[in-house]
């Protein structure tokens, strides 16, 4: 069990890594986003390179953000439902789901977005608009952010079946403010989630 946890530690400091540096991509969504629409009505000017440029952007906050959301527990759930089952049962839950859906859908996107990627950097393809921009780094950030999930989602099997084991302790506390605000709030959050030392 050493050995995978210290694979899910690696998974770890990945994903919080990536995670934290795509948050900067939703300013800069922003700021072109203004940007783009002054200069349209300052001098009747705009570029679709601006316009796609944006949901590039965003594309990319949402693929590669979607590891480190994960690793935060902040998906969304049916908490109407799991709110009454006990932990252990919750525990269970996620990590069957996990390796019966969360992992072969991952898998499977991976499989699929590799071609649908390279075809469009070999051939160079470019936005159908004048003006556009490229479209092979889009579709690179969809293999990007599957291929992230489908690691993080290894990483959270790891880490649930070594608390069901008791192995360590739980990985995701409950939250007192929303994870986010929590997180810029806490001076000490540089540790990876989930990995206390030693067994309980």
């Amino acid at each position: 069990m050493g050995v995978f946890l210290a694979i899910s530690r690696a998974i770890d400091g990945v994903t919080v890594v990536i995670g934290r540096a795509v948050m900067w991509l939703i300013l800069i969504a922003v700021l072109v986003s203004a940007g783009n629409a002054t200069i349209r009505k300052a001098f009747d000017f705009s570029s679709n390179a601006f316009l796609e440029l944006q949901w590039y952007l965003y594309g990319g906050a949402f693929m590669l953000g979607a590891a480190y959301t994960l690793q935060r527990n902040e998906h969304v759930r049916i908490d109407v439902l799991s709110a009454t089952f006990s932990k252990r049962t919750r525990d269970w839950i996620d990590l069957v789901c996990h390796i019966l859906f969360l992992v072969p859908f991952a898998f499977l996107m991976v499989y699929l977005s590799w071609p649908f990627f390279l075809r469009s950097y070999l051939s160079g393809e470019g936005s159908p608009n004048a003006g556009g921009l490229i479209l092979w780094p889009a579709k690179f950030v969809v293999l990007a952010g599957f291929v992230l999930l489908s690691a993080q989602a290894i990483s959270e099997i790891i880490k649930r079946a070594a608390v069901l084991a008791g192995r360590i302790d739980e990985t995701t506390p409950p939250h007192e403010l929303p994870p986010m605000i929590e997180e810029m709030a806490d001076p000490h959050d540089d540790e990876i989630p989930g990995h206390e030392d030693g067994p309980r």
